[in-house]
């Protein structure tokens, strides 16, 4: 069966959004525990792209069968995770790329660079790092990965957090969060 991205933020309802998240099957990598630990040969480079090997990695299927493997340990390392291997992958940045966002009924929904949706909130939180004049603003995915909100993706952001104040905060599933760096 051929893959069907889901539809476009601004065309879902929050009910829709919340079914296509719930549709998403990810491989039970919490329940795994490797005993292999290799390399990979992979990394993901700042701007979202992956690479095997110093070559990209061209194919979405690819990229998005691999990203429902990816996590991060404490120590801050990246991971593809299989039941039979740890195998560590460079991550120049963050895991994914935020490229688009929807606002509905005090809700926050994220469209990923792999077609996955995040729902912000207290399991996804929003975290701003950097400088007050160039912040970087990264969401909570899941198993320690996060990503990376590209410019659009934070302006329209910026730009909802303007419309409901000028405290630079935003508010997704009760949880407030601020858009300036500490």
């Amino acid at each position: 069966m051929p893959y069907q991205p889901p539809p476009e933020l601004a065309e879902l309802t929050l009910g829709e959004i919340a079914e296509q998240v719930a549709a998403r099957k990810l491989p039970p990598v919490e329940q795994w525990a490797p005993e292999r630990i290799g390399d990979s040969g992979m990394r993901i480079a700042a701007d979202g792209k992956w690479f095997h090997d110093g070559t990209p990695i061209s194919r979405p299927a690819m990229v998005r069968a691999f990203s429902g493997l990816l996590i991060r340990d404490a120590d801050g390392a990246h991971w593809l995770l299989t039941p039979f291997e740890k195998l560590s992958i460079e991550v120049e940045d963050a895991g994914f790329i935020a490229i688009d966002i929807a606002e509905r009924e005090g809700t926050l929904a994220f469209r990923l660079n792999t077609d996955e949706l995040v729902v912000a909130g207290p399991e996804h939180r929003l975290a701003a790092r950097g400088e007050a004049e160039t912040p970087a603003l990264y969401l909570g995915v899941r198993h320690g990965v996060e990503a990376r909100l590209n410019r659009s993706t934070y302006e329209q952001l910026a730009e909802h957090a303007l419309a409901h104040g000028d405290n630079w905060t935003v508010t997704s599933q009760g949880e407030s969060f601020s858009l300036l760096p500490t």
